[in-house]
């Protein structure tokens, strides 16, 4: 199998995502109740984890660029997502976590995603003022 090199930015994402998700966790760690911790720590797991589930559906469906290739990926994002339903409808209604440290771990990729848009932005700006 020839396997395709991971795009820079992409494995800057991904590093990315475990920093942020560390800098979110530590500080509950120490200060907020273990529910609180709990929250953020599982959602921050569960929000990385379906980033890497996406990243393999697109790669199998860049993979084999010829035939129908729509419908098992559609399959495997909805099954992906009923998952994901189950585990936080779980978590939710058991109460194992508190609901403000699940949404704040749930972020973890949305925040990595807005941080990096704004300073590939400032960047590039920046290079168009100098020159």
């Amino acid at each position: 199998m020839n396997r395709i090199a991971k795009d820079p930015l992409q494995r800057k994402l991904e590093i990315a995502n475990w920093i942020i998700l560390a800098i979110l966790f530590i500080p509950s760690f120490l200060f907020a109740p273990t529910k609180f911790c709990l929250g953020v720590l599982l959602g921050g797991f569960i929000s990385i984890l379906n980033f890497h589930g996406m990243e393999f559906g697109l790669r199998g469906l860049f993979r084999n660029p010829s035939g129908n290739v729509k419908r098992p990926t559609m399959i495997k994002y909805y099954i992906r997502l009923a998952l994901t339903a189950v585990v936080l409808f779980f978590l939710i209604s058991t109460q194992t976590v508190d609901m403000i440290g699940l949404i704040i771990g749930l972020s973890v990729v949305v925040i990595n995603i807005v941080y990096t848009v704004i300073t590939a932005l400032a960047k590039k700006n920046f290079i168009e003022e100098v020159n």
